[in-house]
């Protein structure tokens, strides 16, 4: 239940990890928002010229495609392909296909997690839902689409030596087990389809919920990552490191966004905040509060730094990602 106690322990692998997430230098937001907006600046075209369907395309259909993936977003998972491509010695250019079809995916799965069946949400980056602006069935054909055009990009786009990997990767981070599965777990247990989750000690709660969201958040992370180590033919010690940082940011990432969802600005955020709590949803501060939240939240941070310190100074951005993450404020 919200605000049941939760040993230290539970919270963090060891009191020297929670010390050094306690204890995370400075957080550069500025130069942090202009290595996004490069980011931006090279896979909005491109996402744009990718979604220039032929007249076979439904024209509603097209158009909503456009509308979700092309609005205004942070890019983080395309951020994560190319700066991950770049900490293993490779180009943005040759990980361009693989940071697309990842946005894909992230949007399909936006406009799904929205729709009144589902989350139930009107606001999505500022702008009405995709299920709003068109009407259900569309949204859903829409990320049905969207699905499909990830993958024929990826199989596409990504070298051929590694496209059949590529594909690999991101059909598991989007599936049953992955994604789906998380999103699946996740409103079994605020719906009461899982009793037990509800009434379970604190500690057990917070299992749940790092179970639930390194899958229904953190694995799209995890394959970005992949995904783009794949790209630059990375060996398997850069794909292990690449891979635990994925794992710490994923659930560093979910930890900030419970707590913006707690507290943030709705204009900020550009989607409806205090809904969690306002649905009785399990989230990491009903069951451990705010400030355990944070200590949990940089202990990840630093996790994830610590990770790739041996990729040296071409994982610079990851690093200076990973401890944004939890400090942000949108």
């Amino acid at each position: 239940m919200a605000g049941c106690p939760v040993s230290s322990s539970d919270l963090v692998s060891g009191s020297a990890a929670a010390s050094a997430g306690q204890n995370l230098p400075g957080v550069d937001a500025a130069s942090i928002g202009v290595s996004l907006e490069r980011v931006r600046a090279f896979i909005e075209p491109r996402l744009s010229q990718a979604l220039e369907l032929s007249s076979d395309a439904a024209p509603r259909l097209a158009e909503s495609m456009r509308y979700a993936v092309l609005a205004p977003g942070k890019r983080l998972r395309p951020a994560l392909v190319l700066w991950a491509a770049e900490a293993c010695g490779g180009t943005w250019e040759t990980a361009a296909g693989a940071a697309l079809a990842v946005e894909m995916i992230h949007a399909y799965s936006l406009v799904h997690d929205d729709l009144p069946a589902m989350d139930d949400d009107d606001l999505r980056r500022g702008q009405p839902t995709c299920h709003r602006a068109f009407d259900e069935a569309t949204a859903i054909l829409c990320g049905d689409a969207l699905q499909a055009l990830a993958f024929e990009t990826l199989a596409r786009e990504m070298p051929p030596a590694t496209a059949a990997r590529g594909c690999l990767v991101l059909a598991k981070a989007a599936g049953a087990e992955a994604l789906v599965g998380g999103q699946a777990d996740d409103l079994a247990a605020e719906r009461g389809w899982i009793p037990d989750v509800a009434a379970s000690p604190g500690a057990d709660q917070m299992r749940w919920l790092e179970h639930v969201h390194r899958r229904k958040t953190g694995a799209l992370f995890l394959a970005a990552l992949e995904l783009g180590g794949l790209s630059a033919n990375a060996n398997e010690a850069q794909l292990s490191m690449l891979a635990a940082y994925g794992r710490a940011f994923g659930l560093a990432f979910q930890i900030a966004d419970d707590l913006l969802d707690a507290e943030g600005n709705e204009a900020a955020m550009g989607k409806r905040v205090g809904k969690d709590a306002g649905r009785g949803k399990l989230t990491f501060p009903t069951v451990v509060g705010l400030e355990q939240s944070r200590v949990r939240g940089r202990a990840l941070a630093e996790e994830a730094v610590i990770s790739v310190s041996g990729l040296g100074d071409s994982a610079a951005k990851l690093t200076a990602l990973a401890r944004w993450i939890i400090a942000r404020d949108h």
